[in-house]
């Protein structure tokens, strides 16, 4: 592990195999993940807005132990049929999210609402196209959220059931990253930006995580630098882009103006080594023996 990035050891090899055609690569997996802010009380020791993080379980295959935000894979059903829709239209988002059609962009943006909900609690929709639901903590609502975990209820029955519209305004696409070729899971994600409705307040209620925490960016990213939270490179990137931002409405302001060309780690053979890049984010190169029984990486 490089300061706190995550490096699984296995990930040598992979590099060493796919580069000799001995690897074929998966397709991945659609999905999202929001960075939900809020702004802390004036009191607070570090101005600007806070972040949600839950760190993985460290028994969970993909990225376990790391710090990341609510986010998952896309459900078949998050484009099934056309849902409550409020902000900017589909055809819009398609263009923003890089998507050829705009059935990919309501599953996209769908997933990142659900996923939410179901990973923190926090429910991006309302009733009309100007409200948002001011609470989520009851039973019933309990209910609804364990049955969208279990994929016993689509998101598109939950918001008729409620009779809510998806609030696509409240949410801001912010970057685009997917998952290197010699991964076994991969994802293509979309990282989005969102404000705590008024209201609302996170819960622990995801079953893939040991912990939550509100944290301020440039504290999380303080912290990745000294090897204390361990973090993907994605997660970290944001993080650091959220940093300047004073209040969340001023870091949601700003998504528009955001780069979402996808970023895509490659490895290249120079010499006797193997070059792991994430284009245009050289902190996090690696460099890997061409040949060897296993090892590590600089």
């Amino acid at each position: 592990m490089s300061q706190g990035q995550w490096y699984p050891p296995e990930w040598p090899d992979r590099i060493r195999a796919l580069a000799a055609g001995e690897l074929t690569a998966v397709t991945p997996r659609r999905a999202a993940t929001v960075m939900l802010l809020r702004d802390p009380g004036p009191r607070a020791a570090t101005p600007g807005p806070v972040v949600h993080m839950l760190r993985r379980r460290t028994s969970m295959a993909f990225a376990g132990g790391a710090y990341a935000y609510p986010g998952g894979g896309v459900d078949p059903r998050d484009d099934d049929r056309l849902i409550g829709w409020a902000g900017p239209p589909l055809e819009q988002w398609a263009a923003r999210l890089g998507v050829a059609t705009v059935t990919e962009a309501q599953a996209v943006v769908c997933a990142a609402v659900r996923e939410t909900f179901e990973e923190a609690g926090v429910l991006l929709a309302g009733p009309t196209a100007g409200t948002v639901v001011g609470d989520t903590t009851g039973e019933d609502w309990e209910a609804d959220r364990e049955a969208l975990v279990a994929r016993d209820l689509s998101f598109a029955e939950f918001l008729d059931r409620r009779g809510l519209v998806l609030r696509s305004d409240l949410l801001g696409a912010w970057a685009r990253w997917i998952t290197p070729e010699f991964e076994p899971r991969r994802y293509d994600t979309w990282f989005f930006v969102a404000a705590l409705p008024e209201g609302q307040r996170t819960r622990d209620v995801s079953t893939e995580a040991d912990r939550t925490v509100w944290i301020a960016p440039a504290d999380a990213a303080r912290r990745y630098d000294r090897g204390e939270l361990l973090m993907m490179p994605p997660t970290v990137t944001t993080l650091r882009a959220l940093a300047p931002y004073r209040t969340a409405a001023e870091a949601l302001g700003a998504a528009d103006g955001q780069d979402m060309t996808p970023v895509l780690a490659r490895a290249r053979l120079e010499g006797d080594e193997l070059v792991l890049s994430w284009p245009g984010h050289d902190e996090f190169t690696k460099h890997v023996p061409a040949a060897g029984d296993g090892g590590g990486a600089a």
